[in-house]
């Protein structure tokens, strides 16, 4: 039997957290919500053990009694940042716009899925716990999907465990996983959501190392070799833009890049706009580069190549995820080439070399690049504190 892999790859990408969308008012059948169960339970499992266990809630005063504790972890939050963001810009302001509808309409689903597993999480890493039971209940939610059925993944219910326990008569040695407000949902024309391409999330022979295509056999300057560092920081996403479009602030924190200058014409971050940095290694000595902004999206990304903006030399790039608890994810990506740079020089003189040449410049590249998010999150977070 040949499987149908588009009609697969749909329902994968398109299994969303639906909340707004949830039909609170069609009623959802216990055989179609029993066999979703089944399809979850077809999941790998720790040592082929059966451990999972489903609860399937529908009482309206338990459910009541549901909403209640979700509201106590998270609705105080989660209502008083869709007040705050309502309206604006923020690149968070509809998921917590939807997430503060389920906090204020959980208890009107017709059902209410809660996954549990037999044992206790002991940090022993042992199969037939967390491992067994994660990718069981993603498997309801696609299931559902394929249904025409929707929920979200909801585990803040979780911090409320003794609670939890004594509501559903859950015993002591059991573990709740997740809760799953499930409900027929208002059309089905769920589109897969922005995500990262996987070139620039996916790492070879080690974390960090991207590629622009490939990598061969054989590194080369061809495969479009980089490297990214991450960090998280404590402050509102327009505070590290300020930091990150300051280009000559990771002069304070790098052993190679020493200044900026936005050369003459420009004056801040824009598209198109150019700067000169300048730089130095003991193997090259002093020397500068022009750079050309490339990405100027704010407050998300900021980027730009050098010396020739038809053939860049490098291209680097900062983007800047909120977080949905409050702070910024900040990532900085380095790719190299495709155009010439001092490092193709070394190359030229020892061809033999070019994987060795390359992993090498990029382990500097990494170190520094690691330094300055560093700095700009210890710089950011002062001035926030």
């Amino acid at each position: 039997m040949s499987i149908d892999t588009e009609a697969v790859d749909l329902a994968l990408t398109t299994t969303r957290a639906v909340r707004k969308r949830l039909d609170l008012e069609r009623p959802v059948d216990d055989q179609i919500i029993l066999d979703c169960i089944d399809i979850a339970e077809q999941a790998p499992t720790g040592g082929n053990q059966t451990s999972r266990r489903w609860i399937v809630v529908r009482d309206p005063e338990i459910k009541q009694e549901l909403a209640r504790l979700y509201r106590e972890v998270v609705g105080g939050f989660m209502l008083e940042a869709r007040d705050r963001l309502e309206g604006t810009d923020h690149p968070r302001a509809r998921t917590v716009s939807s997430s503060a509808y389920l906090v204020e309409n959980l208890a009107e689903v017709p059902a209410i899925v809660i996954p549990t597993i037999v044992g206790r999480h002991d940090g022993s890493g042992a199969p037939g716990l967390f491992d067994s039971v994660i990718q069981s209940g993603w498997s309801f939610c696609v299931a559902l999907r394929a249904r025409g059925l929707g929920t979200a993944w909801t585990t803040a219910v979780l911090a409320k465990a003794p609670e939890l326990k004594e509501l559903l008569g859950i015993p002591e040695e059991i573990t709740e996983i997740a809760m799953f407000p499930v409900a027929w949902t208002k059309g089905t024309d769920f589109r897969p959501a922005r995500r990262d391409p996987a070139r620039n999330i996916t790492f070879f022979d080690g974390y960090g190392r991207t590629y622009e295509s490939g990598p061969g056999t054989t590194v080369t300057m061809a495969d479009g070799p980089g490297t990214m560092v991450e960090t998280d920081i404590a402050a509102e996403i327009d505070e590290v833009w300020a930091a990150v479009t300051d280009i000559d602030l990771p002069a304070q924190f790098s052993d190679e890049f020493t200044g900026a200058t936005w050369d003459e014409g420009f004056d801040g971050p824009a598209l198109g706009a150019v700067f000169t940095g300048r730089n130095h290694l003991e193997v090259m000595g002093d020397w500068e580069v022009p750079c050309f902004v490339d990405v100027c999206d704010e407050p998300t990304a900021f980027g730009w190549c050098t010396s020739d903006p038809d053939n860049p030399g490098a291209r680097w790039r900062f983007e800047l995820q909120p977080l949905m608890g409050g702070g910024t994810r900040l990532i900085y990506r380095l790719l190299l080439g495709p155009g010439p740079s001092g490092l193709n020089m070394f190359i030229e003189q020892n061809p033999e070399k070019e994987p060795r040449i390359i992993a090498n410049r990029l382990r500097v590249h990494r170190a520094n690049m690691q330094a300055v998010l560093n700095g700009i999150k210890a710089h950011v977070e002062a001035g926030a504190s």
